[in-house]
């Protein structure tokens, strides 16, 4: 087993007023030549976006754009005609492809929303443009490893031009639970969205990160209750 480790306070750091945001790997005004991916994961980006604000219209092409509110909700409009509201406990994701236009906005004028955005580069270029929304709550099982995006657009959860599978889950203290690849050429980066969870004798607590490289399964030990997510994506582009 290969890892690297990033903790929460070492992320890219982000305050433009209406909108505050962490960065684990490099993004916008945030550069590290040696946080620049990890394999096909391009972006996390933590955002805090207080009531009313949001991102205006802007353009992506080929990413694979991921939202996941964790507090709050998002309003998301875009060029292929979508428009609604993303609620906490769902699942968004963009396939960009030969272009796309969209905005996100805060969903209320009072309360604040906090969001994790992700982008995957994708295994397929200039593909039409594509959007779906999940509802997580409808597929995950308590104190367990859930999946929530894969490749197949069969399966559970939403799906992506990329041989890549996510997971969520939330944990009771004391639980113990193994991931095993889908893919073992993979690689796995756990993010612990809240709570404290130990891997490989590494102690991860809120908003730390650990890529896992060689290995074909993991476990993980829960010392305090905890939301992670768990992505596994290839290792090159």
């Amino acid at each position: 087993m290969k890892t690297i480790y990033h903790a929460a306070d070492s992320r890219g750091d982000a305050n433009h007023g209406w909108l505050k945001s962490r960065h684990t790997f490099s993004f916008a005004n945030y550069y590290d030549p040696e946080r620049m991916s990890f394999g096909v994961l391009r972006v996390i980006n933590d955002d805090f976006v207080i009531g009313g604000k949001g991102f205006g219209k802007h353009s992506h092409r080929n990413m694979e754009i991921i939202s996941i509110p964790l507090s709050g909700k998002l309003a998301h409009g875009d060029s292929i005609g979508n428009e609604g509201i993303i609620e906490t406990g769902e699942i968004q994701v963009m396939s960009a492809g030969t272009g796309i236009t969209h905005s996100e906005m805060n969903g209320s004028n009072a309360d604040a929303v906090r969001f994790l955005q992700i982008w995957v580069i994708p295994n397929k270029t200039d593909v039409a443009p594509r959007y779906q929304q999940v509802h997580m709550s409808d597929i995950m099982r308590p104190n367990e490893f859930s999946q929530v995006l894969s490749p197949n657009a069969d399966d559970a959860g939403v799906w992506i031009h990329q041989d890549a599978w996510f997971s969520m889950g939330d944990f009771d203290e004391g639980i113990s639970e193994a991931y095993q690849l889908n893919n073992p050429n993979n690689g796995v980066y756990v993010f612990v969205i809240s709570g404290e969870v130990v891997i490989n004798d590494k102690v991860l607590s809120t908003r730390d990160g650990l890529g896992i490289w060689d290995i074909q399964s993991f476990t993980m030990d829960v010392d305090s209750p905890a939301r992670v997510l768990v992505m596994e994506v290839p290792l090159f582009v």
